[in-house]
């Protein structure tokens, strides 16, 4: 309220944007910003470690005073998602504690058996302080502990980040609209529509596993790219496909269509050690590529393309003698 808050998850997603531009600005020959937003990078590195570590995981944020959201003694949001996610997806930080914060993450915030994954917990409800416009929820409804699938979404970035192929499915899973409504009992519970993504699911009784705002959710996006770009690995950068699956190890193999411009390319992930990530081969038309990159040249040729993967890791035999 008084504009001296801070936020660390805010924090995290400054540090990637800052290192997502630095390329942009370099190859503009701008050495200037590049310094700056380099420094300013290492600077918010150093203070997340130092004032966001909370122990077992990362704080969410400070209050005007100074007083710290998301810390393990708080009665309410005593741990959150999003700070845990962009630790990992932003980097530059202790791998060790991001590690630690995702394992937070998953035991504190997860719910599988009701098929939830949370904002955070618990939620805010009679404390004094006043986080602002999110208290006025009801507990565990929307932003107020409730699953807000958008910040899910980018937990299953993180787990896919991590190499974690069956956390990340797991979570997509639960999130995907089908699996609220496989039952007639789930479809009464659940109220909206199966086939789109909802924005937000309530956790409080008597309404857990209710379906908020659906059709408007930003959420959608985001999912759609943790199953395509991280889970199944597919990612088109400009006019470049880089591979980088990270499976659940219990799928034999995944198929994707991708159309580039006019052409079409048919890319098939063989998972055949059950395995979650690593490409140990890698054809095109046929003809064996070094799997080293992981990466094609897209074509805009108006021809139908084959791409075989073949997940695991590629020995390197021993030098003779």
């Amino acid at each position: 309220a008084e504009g001296r808050g801070e936020s660390v998850w805010l924090a995290w997603f400054l540090r990637a944007s800052l290192d997502a531009f630095v390329p942009h600005a370099a190859a503009r020959g701008d050495r200037a910003r590049v310094e700056r937003w380099q420094g300013h990078a290492l600077q918010l590195a150093t203070a997340l470690d130092a004032e966001g570590w909370d122990g077992r995981w990362y704080r969410r944020a400070f209050y005007d005073d100074g007083t710290a959201i998301g810390s393990n003694g708080d009665a309410e949001c005593r741990i959150d998602a999003i700070a845990q996610s962009w630790s990992v997806i932003a980097g530059g930080g202790d791998p060790a504690r991001a590690a630690q914060a995702m394992e937070s993450l998953e035991a504190e915030l997860v719910r599988p058996a009701d098929g939830l994954a949370l904002l955070f917990t618990p939620p805010f409800d009679r404390s004094a302080r006043d986080p602002g416009y999110i208290k006025a929820y009801p507990p565990g409804l929307r932003e107020n502990g409730g699953q807000y699938t958008h910040a899910a979404a980018w937990t299953v970035i993180a787990l896919a980040r991590q190499g974690k192929g069956d956390a990340a499915h797991a979570l997509f899973s639960i999130l995907s609209p089908v699996s609220h409504s496989s039952t007639r009992a789930g479809v009464e519970r659940y109220k909206v529509e199966p086939y789109v993504v909802a924005a937000d699911i309530y956790s409080v009784a008597p309404h857990v596993g209710r379906g908020g705002w659906t059709w408007y959710t930003g959420a959608a996006g985001w999912l759609y790219q943790a199953g395509l770009e991280w889970i199944l690995g597919v990612r088109v950068e400009g006019a470049l496909l880089r591979l980088v699956p990270c499976l659940p190890r219990t799928w034999p193999s995944a198929e994707v269509t991708l159309r580039y411009r006019t052409a079409v390319y048919r890319i098939t992930l063989l998972n055949p050690d059950g395995v979650s990530g690593g490409v140990r081969e890698l054809h095109v038309d046929g003809k064996e590529l070094a799997p080293t990159t992981a990466t094609v040249a897209l074509r805009d040729d108006a021809l139908t393309h084959t791409i075989d993967v073949v997940l695991g890791h590629r020995t390197v035999p021993e030098a003779p003698g």
